[in-house]
């Protein structure tokens, strides 16, 4: 039985004050919850202060992106060291918008979950379509890439601390949600894809999150989906009461 994990995205939101605020009320809501992972990833300004906060609670910190160079003269940019240093243990990679405002390509995302991995962080790959891609019939053959490409070199040890995101680019911010179904259905494939790089163990044992304008009044039903093992969540997660409604999804 794979574990369900409830991860935040909070993007370019909050000052230090509001992310306190959030997080203190998180940890407050969740003091009970035992059964399931919990995660929030701020902005990297904010991972300090959110780390006092959480340290020691049912809360996991994370952070939104990293680089994948250990040092040196990258302007801008941060590494896995230094966000273990202020007390992240995850990151998410990949996400739709380093993919299509930042303009990321799979080879650079593939480095970062290897130095991710090797650096002791645990990486959430993000894989997805655009609307003009499901509308043209190129849902799998999109996933299916960003997948293999994602995971391109990486050791069956090493797959098993990857936890993969699927979100629909066009269900982002929109409003507009892939159905319990849809969404089943692309977990179900990506899951498929997993067992021809690698096994049936590894297939059945990673964990697929949804994200795609998760909401309190749609988690129920995805999270009874086969294949979705949680949630990563966007603006729902910016409000204690939404996302604590979504953590403790029935």
């Amino acid at each position: 039985m794979r574990r369900a994990l409830i991860a935040g995205n909070w993007k370019m939101n909050l000052d230090r004050g509001g992310a306190e605020a959030l997080a203190r009320a998180l940890v407050e809501g969740t003091s009970e919850v035992n059964d399931r992972d919990i995660l929030i990833c701020p902005s990297f300004p904010l991972i300090p202060a959110v780390y006092a906060v959480v340290k020691g609670s049912n809360v996991w910190l994370g952070a939104q992106n990293m680089y994948f160079e250990k040092k040196g003269a990258f302007t801008g940019e941060v590494s896995a060291d230094m966000l273990k240093s202020v007390g992240a243990e995850w990151v998410i990679l990949g996400h739709s918008e380093r993919r299509h405002i930042f303009k990321e390509d799979d080879e650079l995302i593939n480095k970062k979950v290897k130095s991710a991995i090797d650096q002791g962080l645990k990486p959430i790959l993000c894989v997805g379509e655009l609307l003009e891609e499901r509308e043209s019939g190129k849902t799998e053959d999109v996933v299916k890439r960003q997948v293999v490409e994602g995971l391109k070199d990486i050791s069956v040890s090493d797959v098993l601390k990857v936890t993969i995101a699927y979100e629909p680019v066009w269900a982002i911010g929109t409003g507009k949600t892939a159905t319990p179904e849809d969404a089943d259905s692309i977990h179900s494939l990506i899951r498929s894809i997993l067992k021809d790089m690698y096994s049936e163990e590894v297939s059945q044992k990673t964990r697929i999150l949804y994200g795609g304008s998760v909401k309190p009044e749609n988690i129920d039903s995805l999270m009874a989906k086969e294949n979705i093992d949680g949630a990563l969540v966007g603006g729902a997660s910016l409000k204690a009461e939404s996302f604590l409604r979504i953590i403790k999804f029935q």
